[in-house]
């Protein structure tokens, strides 16, 4: 809630100025057709993701994400506590589309929009905001909860500003992203959030104003912004801690009580 909170701010008070530009993207990627209730996975030829191709990645790392959380696996954690969210709308400067989403860049060279506490040892400056989205409403998120997808997931990406000079610099190390997933469904048309959407061309109605964004690959006619999602990867004997016992279940039904998680190794 708190971080909802806080992007309501941002989007009432930001001064962003819409900003396009096209990436080159190759390759196929995984799709989700999807079922009401369980994912399946299969490949087809679509675009891998961008951010999977990217030669900062380690291809047969053992911590990565996203991943599908088993909440009967999570593991209950007493010292993870809440964090504490601190965002100026002031810091807000551009929407990009980036070729493969679009995402919301904030100024970050003070403490002006950090979060703090938790598992975090140190502030993380928010550095941008970006979304990811199916070609259907049936799925879109990049990590689900015991196979289910969502029809959307945001990602709120800070970095450690104590250990890092940059953000570039933080990015390829431990500990220098700190990363919010917020799961997104459909619900009640949200005010603050049409002004986002509102910098969107040929705005139609829900997650459709997303789809109608194109990406382009060198050579190739233009094509939706859909699907732009990554794999998920294995757990790779990972621990899902979580702030919430197991006799509270997270699916879509539920009303969750404000809460954090982490993957830890």
């Amino acid at each position: 809630m708190a971080v909802m909170n806080s992007l309501r701010a941002i989007l009432q008070a930001s001064p962003c100025r819409l900003l396009w530009r096209r990436f080159q993207i190759p390759r196929p990627m995984p799709a989700r057709p999807c079922s009401l209730y369980t994912c399946t996975y299969k490949t087809r030829n679509r675009t891998l993701h961008p951010l999977w191709e990217s030669m900062d990645l380690v291809p047969r790392g053992e911590r990565q994400s996203p991943i599908n959380i088993r909440w009967r696996d999570s593991v209950f954690d007493p010292d993870l506590k809440p964090l504490i969210i601190s965002y100026d709308p002031t810091t807000c400067l551009h929407v990009w589309n980036n070729g493969y989403s679009f995402l919301v860049e904030f100024e970050d060279s003070t403490d002006k929009s950090v979060i703090k506490g938790g598992p975090l040892e140190h502030n993380y400056r928010l550095k941008q905001f970006h979304f990811h989205w199916g070609a259907i409403d049936a799925w879109g998120s990049e990590h689900t909860v015991d196979s289910k997808c969502y029809p959307a997931e945001l990602h709120l990406v800070h970095w450690n500003a104590v250990k890092f000079e940059t953000f570039e610099d933080a990015a390829l190390e431990e500990n220098g992203l700190a990363v919010i997933g917020v799961f997104l469904k459909l619900g009640k048309h949200h005010k603050e959030l049409q002004k986002l959407v509102d910098t969107l061309p040929s705005i139609k109605h829900k997650l459709e104003q997303f789809r109608t964004l194109l990406f382009t690959s060198k050579g190739e006619k233009e094509k939706r912004m859909v699907d732009n999602f990554r794999p998920l990867q294995p757990l790779m004997n990972r621990t899902v801690r979580s702030s919430f016992r197991h006799d509270y279940v997270l699916n879509i039904q539920a009303k969750p009580k404000p809460s954090t998680s982490q993957v830890t190794s």
